[in-house]
């Protein structure tokens, strides 16, 4: 650890903080419509809209129920995963596919796209997981990048923030039964949100290094004269929406660790700031349109509270090193080192112990999944970060919309409990929350914990034996490479991150089996799809009753007080739901490291 690697981090922070008010001001007025875009638009983007209404047959004034706005969602979401997966299983027949994948001209390091990977892969990045049993250099085509792939990672994204919005209304208004058309919502949180700032931030990412091209896999003679194929592909674009959106796949196997994707230590500060600039905006969006920016302000600083005590906790215990390193004697001096003198296995020399810690800790508080290093490669402890921030329910900033909903889901919580304290009816920004809102917030909670252990569970218990249909020759018991704490901690992430919608993984797992792509793709769609109801269905109540001045006995819910509440609530939800599934696997793992024992 260094004083510079501190300053980084505070570094970042500061500018999170600095952009929150002004998109999150923009962001309030594309959602609701008004001024700041309603007459001043660009023409062709005004053109562009209604032109997507009129061939999409939207008629935009006309507003919809919460179960109306709900199936919309879910049928659109249907669809737009089937369309990618008929793209993925006839991508040998597309084109823009100089490999030739899925083709009898493949080369051998191609991997097939069989029908359970192609599922898997469709329901990853429809539900914004961008979970990835393959690499994608070695598996998929131009066409199916950009289009199968890259689609999701703006429709995806542009879901998530729409859903938030819906919540917002719940709050901001009252006696009236409607929460907004989700085709408006969709079309332009898309054109006026993510487009224009994907747009920018590619062509920055292409001033720094990365590539974007749709020339075929370059061959180069390395200096030692053997043969060495480059891939590429048009890398920027895809880079820009799938970070800016918290989708997180990766063009490459590698993801944000690849020279191609992430070459300098500028573009890897971009990268993280992308992957929490909505996130964090959109708390004052949710502030300013319930017309009291502190309680923006309040849920922004509970998530910050949290995620403080994960970067420091994971850069502090990456610092530390491993001690079985240490007991061999290797000469290191840490002043002349710095970040080098701590655990370097799995991390880019270029981003250094910090920049790897930050990362690791804001793509798993933003639901990103992005990695710039490897999590496989992390101490025990410092591994248990990352499983922690989406076992809480992917609330620390969280996904693009996801974030908001979900950190609002604990306040309504937070406030009933307190209620109970003080005896009195718990009320949320003068709503008054009842029975139906606390079950619809229950009904979050339990789905995210039920699909982790219960599909945990199953993975652990199922024995299949390689030479298995479900199980490829050759191939370790259930596809784990390591035995012990470490193995059970490689699959308990791996259904933290599909159920969190996350996407990074303890690679230690291969994953591309019918067994794991198939209980996969079911996790990823329980912690989409039985989430977002719950919510939309808390909004749809919400927004039909009416609000309620606030008097002297009201709990205020805009100071630390509160803040400290809620962040109780949150963290007492994950340690009482996952404490005895982590102090299985990394906790376990560390005190066996320190008695010498490896896995």
């Amino acid at each position: 650890m260094t004083s510079i690697g501190w300053l980084q981090i505070i570094l970042f922070s500061l500018v999170i903080l600095l952009i929150t008010k002004p998109l999150g001001l923009y962001m309030a007025h594309v959602i609701e419509g008004d001024n700041i875009i309603g007459d001043h638009r660009p023409t062709l983007y005004r053109r562009l809209e209604n032109l997507l209404y009129k061939l999409c047959g939207i008629t935009v004034s006309e507003e919809m129920s919460w179960d109306r706005y709900t199936q919309s969602l879910i049928f659109f979401s249907l669809a737009s995963c089937l369309f990618s997966y008929l793209i993925l299983r006839g991508q040998g027949y597309l084109p823009f596919n100089p490999m030739h994948f899925s083709t009898h001209q493949a080369p051998d390091f191609a991997t097939a796209l069989t029908p359970d990977l192609a599922f898997n892969t469709a329901i990853s990045f429809t539900t914004n997981t961008n979970w990835q049993s393959y690499a994608g250099e070695t598996t998929l085509s131009y066409f199916s990048q950009m289009v199968a792939l890259a689609f999701h990672n703006w429709v995806s994204a542009a879901a998530g923030i729409s859903c938030a919005a819906v919540v917002i209304r719940g709050f901001a208004r009252q006696k009236i039964k409607t929460i907004g058309n989700f085709w408006r919502d969709l079309i332009r949180i898309t054109l006026y949100i993510l487009f224009p700032i994907a747009f920018l931030y590619a062509i920055l990412l292409v001033s720094q290094g990365v590539i974007q091209t749709f020339a075929p896999y370059l061959t180069v003679t390395t200096i030692e004269g053997s043969k060495q194929l480059i891939a590429l592909g048009p890398v920027a674009s895809q880079e820009a929406i799938k970070l800016l959106g918290t989708n997180g796949g990766g063009f490459f196997n590698a993801n944000s660790a690849h020279p191609f994707e992430n070459p300098t230590p500028l573009s890897n500060f971009m990268e993280m700031l992308s992957i929490f600039l909505i996130p964090a905006a959109l708390t004052y969006t949710f502030g300013y349109l319930v017309k009291d920016t502190r309680q923006g302000w309040a849920l922004l600083s509970a998530m910050f509270v949290l995620f403080f005590a994960g970067v420091t906790t994971c850069y502090a215990l990456e610092g530390q090193g491993n001690p079985l390193i240490a007991n061999q004697h290797i000469e290191t001096d840490i002043k002349t080192l710095g970040d080098l003198g701590g655990n370097m296995e799995g991390k880019e020399v270029r981003f250094g112990l910090a920049n790897s810690a930050l990362f690791t800790t804001v793509t798993t508080d933003a639901s990103c999944g992005a990695v710039n290093c490897m999590h496989d490669s992390l101490t025990p402890l410092a591994g248990m970060i990352p499983l922690i921030n989406m076992q809480l329910g992917e609330v620390v900033f969280g996904g693009v919309g996801a974030g908001l909903y979900g950190i609002i889901i604990f306040a309504v919580l937070t406030v009933f409990i307190a209620g109970l304290m003080v005896g009195r009816t718990p009320e949320y920004l003068g709503k008054k929350i009842e029975e139906k809102e606390v079950k619809m917030a229950m009904l979050f909670v339990l789905a995210a914990a039920f699909s982790i252990l219960l599909f945990t569970a199953i993975a652990l218990v199922t024995k299949i034996p390689a030479g298995n249909f479900l199980n490829p020759p050759g191939a370790p018991i259930n596809n784990i490479n390591n035995t012990g704490p470490h193995g059970f901690s490689e699959i308990l992430y791996a259904f933290s991150s599909g159920t969190a919608n996350n996407g990074s993984a303890f690679a230690g797992l291969n994953t591309n089996t019918i067994f794991y792509n198939t209980l996969l793709g079911l996790a990823m769609m329980i912690g989409r799809f039985f989430m977002i109801v719950p919510v939309l269905a808390l909004a749809g109540s919400l927004v039909n009753k009416k609000i309620i001045p606030a008097s002297s006995g009201t709990f205020p819910t805009s100071g630390w007080l509160f803040v400290s509440l809620l962040i109780g609530v949150i963290a007492l939800v994950g340690a009482l739901t996952f404490f005895p599934a982590l102090c299985l696997g990394p906790i376990v793992e560390y005190l066996l490291m320190n008695k010498q024992v490896l896995f």
